[in-house]
């Protein structure tokens, strides 16, 4: 796929904080790319240099293979954008938030249009009920039917599921991937949720103190041999000094008192056999490799597992 968006060297200096630092990425036409980082790591910072609401200290961007700086106006009309909370009009309809948003970007819309737009959020049925009644997740889906008024070929979200519940949160989560999958769009999604990144994700970038810890494609950034395996006895001390005797003690470690073992994700079934004949009580194995122990093993790789004590 062709690059759609090319950061190089980016950085962003406030006095003597250094937000953004030397940061280079590619987005790639088609992606769900998940920019991922705890509160503070730069997300925002960086979301806000893509969006030209801040100017960058040094670095450059490009979208379309064009440089932002130069092509500001040209760029801005093929990318829509969400930054945290849509800023909407409260005492307005859906139907005529969407209406101004159209004429402000001086867009000629018809009244299908607009009810399609709103279909594609699943709020045709409240077109004329006023936002001030809708819930946050409402107005989070009403906020991208906006941000898609003009057919963008990029959208940009901030933290779009920030102040959910878990079913606005799946909302949100089914709205994305239809807006990739169905409506071919190119979506780059800001967010602390490392969890709900992986079910809609393809490529990532993991940001920490301004700088990239790693990039690239979700399912090779998460190695299955580096499958994280809990496993819940009635005696876990006993069984774990049963593991430590066998051909699985070199996988044995710790993290609070949980046994765990740190192995390939296909060999959990011999795993499984193994126990059975070692006459150990299994209550449960349950794999735990996932995006949010990737994310920690690069940002504090000492805060998940540690080496079994003597």
């Amino acid at each position: 796929m062709a690059p759609i968006i090319e950061v190089n060297q980016l950085c962003k200096n406030f006095k003597e904080l250094t937000a953004v630092s030397n940061l280079s990425f590619t987005v790639n036409e088609g992606d769900v790319y998940g920019f991922l980082g705890q509160n503070g790591a730069g997300k925002s910072t960086s979301i806000r240099m893509l969006l030209t609401l801040i100017a960058p200290t040094s670095g450059s961007i490009n979208f379309f293979g064009k440089n932002l700086k130069n092509h500001r106006h040209e760029i801005l009309r093929q990318v829509g954008a969400v930054i945290e909370r849509p800023d909407l009009y409260k005492y307005l309809s859906a139907y005529d938030n969407l209406s101004i948003f159209a004429k402000m970007s001086e867009i000629k819309v018809s009244k299908s249009l607009i009810m399609n737009q709103l279909q594609m959020v699943d709020l045709a049925d409240r077109a004329h009920s006023k936002v001030r009644t809708f819930s946050q997740g409402m107005k989070q889906r009403l906020g991208i039917a906006i941000s898609l008024i003009h057919n963008p070929k990029v959208i940009i979200l901030d933290e779009p599921t920030n102040g959910l519940d878990p079913q606005g949160i799946a909302d949100m989560r089914n709205l994305i991937l239809k807006l990739s999958r169905e409506m071919g769009k190119t979506v780059v999604i800001s967010s602390h949720l490392l969890s709900e990144i992986e079910l809609v994700a393809n490529r990532m970038l993991i940001i920490h103190k301004g700088k990239k810890m790693a990039e690239g494609v979700v399912s090779e950034l998460l190695d299955p041999s580096k499958t994280i395996v809990q496993i819940e006895t009635l005696n876990n001390n006993e069984a774990k000094g049963k593991l430590l005797l066998s051909k699985w003690a070199e996988f044995v470690q710790q993290n609070n008192g949980l046994l765990l073992l740190q192995m390939n994700k296909g060999d959990i079934p011999q795993l499984t056999i193994d126990l059975v004949a070692m006459n150990i009580p299994v209550l449960s194995i349950q794999p735990r490799h996932s995006l949010e122990d990737y994310f920690i093993s690069l940002t504090n790789p000492n805060a998940h597992v540690e080496a079994f004590a003597n």
